[in-house]
């Protein structure tokens, strides 16, 4: 394990619109505000979602199982933002859709479209030095120090 120690700084408090992409909204916002690491608190409904939902075989590195739906879903979701070698937000974002019977859980990538609201949370943390880091062994951006 690896790990460093940060201090909180501002809380924003962001509404996600209908219709909006979720993902680029909230790197936008990142952007904006010069935040380089946080945490993401969601909660709301989205339209639409890809999700990774686990690898294909427990191999590194990984294959992907994708998942995705196309009709509204309830969502609750906790996420990471940390900023990568080029000074990008990264956004790790974990989440669990529902709706009627149909329950999904996974990591958001690609497409994510807002249906009515997500309402986000957003601590950012200062001075932890956490970034994200390419990984040769898996192929991903990784935390790293």
């Amino acid at each position: 394990m690896k790990y460093s120690q940060g201090q909180l700084g501002r809380v924003l408090v962001a509404k996600i619109e209908h219709g909006d992409d979720l993902l680029k909204e909230l790197s936008q916002l990142a952007v904006k505000e010069g935040m380089t690491a946080a945490v993401l608190f969601l909660i709301g409904a989205l339209k639409k979602a890809s999700l990774v939902a686990g690898p294909q075989e427990d191999v590194i590195p990984p294959s992907p199982v994708w998942n995705s739906f196309d009709d509204a879903h309830e969502m609750i979701g906790i996420g990471t933002l940390f900023v990568d070698h080029n000074q990008e937000p990264v956004i790790h974002l974990h989440a669990s859709a529902g709706r009627a019977d149909d329950c999904r859980t996974g990591c958001i990538r690609g497409d994510a479209e807002a249906y009515l609201v997500v309402e986000v949370i957003i601590l950012e943390i200062l001075d932890s030095g956490a970034r994200r880091k390419l990984d040769a062994i898996t192929g991903m951006d990784m935390l790293g120090f």
